[in-house]
């Protein structure tokens, strides 16, 4: 059995991942590295940017990755600033129900106690749980069901 090594290398290819984000004025990159048989460095790189928030809500309905179409709808100020935005912690697809074809986890106008499931999001095959930080009612759903949703991204507004 072959034993992980450390690569330090790592961080600087990180680190120039990173800047390569930038440089080219990208919104994601993932890369994977294989070492050895039993040894791989799988990243992603990705960050938020104003432009592309501002790009997708005013975007046209047919496209796809206009998942934040209720923001556009609504017309108000940026959701994000709002103090009762729940945001995405991580870069995936959400899912709204425990299951295709079951009841969706909230609906507007559910209260929730603190730690209540919101929405799953999954990231590299893992569907990860997002709690609901506090007690309170939802006033608002900000993305959509098998939607794409980006770091920092605004999930739910809850008050």
């Amino acid at each position: 059995m072959m034993k992980k090594t450390s690569h330090e290398s790592d961080v600087s290819f990180i680190q120039a991942l990173a800047g390569l984000l930038r440089e080219n004025d990208l919104t994601e990159l993932q890369v994977k590295r294989h070492y050895g048989e039993n040894d791989s460095l799988n990243v992603r790189v990705s960050r938020k940017t104003q432009m592309v928030m501002q790009a997708a809500v005013h975007a046209a309905a047919p496209a796809p990755v206009a998942a934040p179409m209720p923001v556009a709808a609504a017309g108000d100020a940026d959701p994000a600033s709002h103090p009762g935005a729940i945001t995405s912690p991580m870069v995936g697809t959400v899912y709204m129900a425990g299951e295709p074809g079951a009841a969706p986890f909230v609906a507007v106008g559910t209260s929730v106690k603190e730690g209540d499931t919101l929405l799953i999001i999954e990231a590299m095959k893992t569907m990860n749980h997002i709690p609901a930080p506090r007690a309170g009612t939802v006033k608002r759903i900000l993305v959509e069901d098998g939607g794409p949703v980006e770091f920092g991204a605004p999930l739910v507004i809850l008050e």
